[in-house]
């Protein structure tokens, strides 16, 4: 299986043996698709979050829940992501958004990446023509136990639990998505986005790893990873699984499904809490 982040270099080398998944989405509401349409890199196919990388919101399981595998399947059959195909996912986010299918299709033994840097690294035109590829072969398998936290393991203390959204959310800002503000008691914040430089790259793997370290994921305890919705959460997995740390786990209820059930407590402030 190749790397889970890989450069432009790479995939203009490889660009014939790739499939090229463009998986922008914003939270405002803003259409992903439109984005797409208006310019993509050439040869990329749309893959829509909410229609085939989550089923659908309920206050029980939260934003963005896991996709049955059989609906997963059938949109990257519909897309034309075969089974065997290597894919490069982006976004124009650094990878936060890109980051749930490339952890989806590694988690079950499919080779897949993110392209460093997302769509401002890519050199060439645009497309905006939409790229069109036959539906292909995609045999649903079950979403592996030992890749998913439930709630009950997010408030684990033997787990080391990462919170990958911004530091203000983990701190208890008033949030208009969730019900209540603040964090899982004990949680550690690992913002999501400053996994990457000022140049919207990846840090450096030292660098990285430093950053890892100082988290508490140093291979020494099992790692829970969990955001607002289980969509940015995958990137904290990607980085720790590109900095030779192993596997973490993605709790995909998240805040939402926690910050729902009045009877989990909550923390607010700068620290892990209690």
């Amino acid at each position: 299986m190749i790397d889970p982040i890989v450069d432009v270099v790479w995939v203009e080398e490889h660009r014939g043996e790739l499939v090229l998944a463009d998986v922008r989405w914003y939270a405002d509401g803003r259409p992903g698709r439109a984005a797409y349409d208006a310019g993509h890199i050439p040869g990329a196919v749309y893959v829509e979050l909410e229609e085939w990388l989550s089923a659908p919101y309920t206050p029980e399981a939260g934003r963005h829940p896991l996709p049955e595998p059989e609906m997963f399947a059938r949109g990257m059959s519909e897309v034309g992501i075969g089974e065997t195909d290597t894919v490069v996912g982006y976004d124009d986010a650094g990878g936060v958004i890109a980051a749930r299918l490339v952890w989806l299709l590694r988690a079950t033994g499919h080779s897949a990446a993110l392209l460093d840097g997302g769509l401002a690294a890519w050199r060439e035109p645009l497309a905006t023509a939409p790229a069109r590829r036959p539906p292909a072969r995609f045999t649903p398998v079950p979403w592996p136990p030992e890749r998913l936290a439930t709630i009950d393991d997010a408030a684990d203390p033997a787990n080391v639990v990462l919170d990958a959204r911004q530091r203000e959310r983990y701190g208890g800002e008033p949030d208009p998505l969730d019900p209540r503000a603040g964090h899982i008691p004990g949680a550690r914040s690992l913002p999501c986005r400053e996994n990457l430089g000022a140049d919207g790259r990846f840090l450096a793997l030292p660098e990285l790893r430093h950053r890892l370290s100082d988290a508490g994921v140093d291979g020494s305890a099992p790692v829970v990873s969990y955001c607002g919705s289980g969509v940015t959460a995958c990137h904290n997995l990607l980085a720790i699984e590109q900095a030779g740390l192993g596997h973490g786990r993605l709790y995909p209820g998240s805040w939402s499904q926690w910050s729902r059930d009045p009877a989990r407590a909550i923390a607010v402030g700068d620290e892990p809490g209690g």
